[in-house]
Parts: C-alpha cells; structure tokens; sequence
C-alpha cells in the first residue's frame, strides 16, 4: 500500500495542479478584478519557468520529499501522532490545522528576518497580481521551505494522506487567492470566513509597508484574526492600489534571470517592515 500510494502521488499533484492552474486563468480572462497592464506573454512564461526550475532543484535536492518522510515515519513509529497511535479521524484534521499554522509561522519569519526576507521579496516583486503570481518563488525560499516542512511532518508524525491533502490544498488555494478574478463583495465576505480569498490576500501584495505586513495566510484565513495580522480592505481600494515593492519595478525585473538573482542586489539587511 505505501509503495502504490507513493508511486500515486506526483501524478496526483500533477492532476490537481495543472486543473486548478487552467480553471484559474480562465475565470481570470472572462472575468477580472484589475486591469491588466503587462503582457501575460512576459509574466506568464519566465513565472511558469521558474516553476518547472523549483520542481527540478527539490527533486534532486530531497529525494525524500514530505508525503515520503511521512510514510517512512508511520513506520519507524516518530512522531506526536505515530508515537501516540492516534486514529485517522484525530491526526487527519489535525495536521492539516498545526501545518497550515507552521506555514502562516514561516511566511511571517520570511518577512521579519532579513536573509530570508530578500528571497522570499522575489514573490512580492511581481508588478501584477494574478495566478502565477502564486507560483513565484525563489528556489532558495522554495528550499528552506521544504526543509521546515520536513522537520513539521517529522516531528508531528502526520499521515501521509493528511500531507498530501495537505500539500495539494496549499498549491491549490496559492492559485486561487492570488488570482485575478471578481468574486461578488457578498461571497468575498462569507468565503474569507473559511479560506483565504483573493481580496483578503491581494492585500498582502500592497506596495505599502503596513498593508504588506498583513493577512499572511495562504489557506486558513484564521490564523490573521487569532494573531492581529488581519486587514480587510486595502485604503487606495483594489483597482487603485500599487502591487509590488519599492525596488524591481522595471519590467526587465520580471525576467527569470533578474530573478533569480533578486536576493543578491538592493540594500543589505532590509526586511519588509523597513521597506
């Protein structure tokens, strides 16, 4: 069973990816939230690029990728759940609740400690805001990020099913709240109750310091609330506000060698807070 779940997983991932990816650039073309002033042409191939680069340096630099690490550890009994034997039905929900925290833990330390701010900046200083914004990640973010993953699936013993919902669910809802789309005001309010939308995360994205450091989620819009990070509106409104950050706002910047060498310009020791 584990072999088969195993040798199941990337094409699963893939499924779930490339559909989700496809919905929303389609909802993204019939209806839009913000004008769109850059070419899809530029963005959308050196964002994607990027994407197929991360998936290349996390497969030879983990061979042993979460949904593996929690198999493995199901059967070396480490970890809270595995350790303490606990039934599908408790540890399920719950590792998704603690890992999606951990996420939300990590996205504010990528703000707050500045080597890890001038990677992860690289997501912030995308000119627009639509579903492959989602997708852009430094692959030096992309590479610590797994490396707390790892330690969080570890350590908690989650199942391997939980990570791989998990997993899939992350990917699924980057796309969704970092797309470009119109959703009614009325249904914004009752969804961003249970998943983070794209208004409530479009925030985050704001060229203003103090409307960047907010709204941090990425799937649980709860863990703003709980810990004060929470802002609902941006003050220019969505169809005025600036995307971006103050450095890179050329459009030559959006080229994935200019990327990719992002952390190493601009000011040293910069976090977001004294952008």
């Amino acid at each position: 069973m584990p072999e088969a779940f195993l040798a199941a997983e990337p094409a699963l991932r893939l499924i779930a990816f490339a559909g989700v990816l496809g919905l929303m650039m389609v909802w993204e073309l019939a209806a839009p939230r913000r004008r769109r002033e850059i070419p899809r042409l530029v963005r959308w191939s050196n964002n994607l690029a990027l994407v197929a680069l991360d998936t290349a340096i996390l497969r030879l630099a983990f061979p042993l990728l979460a949904v593996a690490l929690a198999v493995w550890a199901e059967g070396a009994g480490w970890g809270l759940f595995n350790v303490l034997d606990a039934p599908l039905w408790l540890s399920l929900p719950l590792s998704l609740l603690v890992l999606d925290l951990a996420v939300y833990g990590q996205h504010v330390m990528f703000h707050k400690v500045p080597v890890l701010w001038r990677f992860h900046r690289m997501h912030h200083a995308d000119l627009e805001f639509d579903v492959t914004t989602g997708l852009r990640f430094h692959p030096g973010e992309i590479v610590v990020s797994m490396i707390i993953k790892l330690a969080a699936v570890a350590l908690l013993g989650a199942p391997a099913l939980a990570v791989l919902a998990f997993e899939v669910l992350l990917n699924a809802t980057s796309m969704f709240n970092h797309s470009n789309i119109r959703l009614p005001l009325k249904l914004d309010r009752v969804l961003r109750l249970f998943v983070v939308t794209p208004d409530m995360h479009r925030v985050h994205h704001s060229v203003l310091r103090h409307e960047t450091d907010s709204n941090y989620g990425f799937n649980l819009p709860w863990w703003d609330r709980l810990f004060g990070t929470y802002r609902a509106q941006p003050e220019s409104g969505h169809d005025a506000m600036i995307i971006g950050i103050g450095e890179f706002r050329s459009r030559r910047d959006l080229w994935l060698d200019r990327m990719l060498m992002q952390p190493f310009r601009g000011k040293p020791g910069q976090t977001s807070a004294e952008r």
